[in-house]
C-alpha cells in the first residue's frame, strides 16, 4: 500500500484501495474505487473525478434504482452555429 501524507497531488491517478492518503489535497485527479477497504483521512478533493467499478458501481446503481441516490445528469453540450461568430 502506498502512503501519501501532507502532500498536494496534481493530475494523479489512484486506485483507492491501494493507497493510504492522509492530510493531502488532490487536484484534478482520477480516483478508481471498486468497493474495498480504504484509508482517506482529512483529504481535500478539488476538481477530481471518481470512477466506480465492480461492487462499488453495483451499489450506486442499486441506490439509484430504489431512489436513495439521484442519478447525476450528463452535461449537455452547447448548441452552437459554426457559421456565426461568437459575441
Amino acid at each position: 500500500m502506498t502512503k501519501y501524507e501532507g502532500k498536494t497531488l496534481n493530475k494523479a491517478v489512484f486506485v483507492v484501495e491501494e493507497c493510504c492518503i492522509i492530510n493531502c489535497t488532490l487536484t484534478d485527479c482520477d480516483l478508481f474505487y471498486s468497493g474495498g477497504d480504504f484509508e482517506l483521512l482529512n483529504v481535500r478533493f478539488e476538481n477530481c473525478r471518481w470512477h466506480f467499478r465492480g461492487q462499488a458501481l453495483k451499489t450506486i446503481q442499486l441506490q439509484q434504482t430504489i431512489g436513495m441516490l439521484q442519478p447525476v445528469p450528463l452535461p449537455v453540450p452547447l448548441k452552437t452555429d459554426p457559421t456565426k461568430a461568437p459575441n
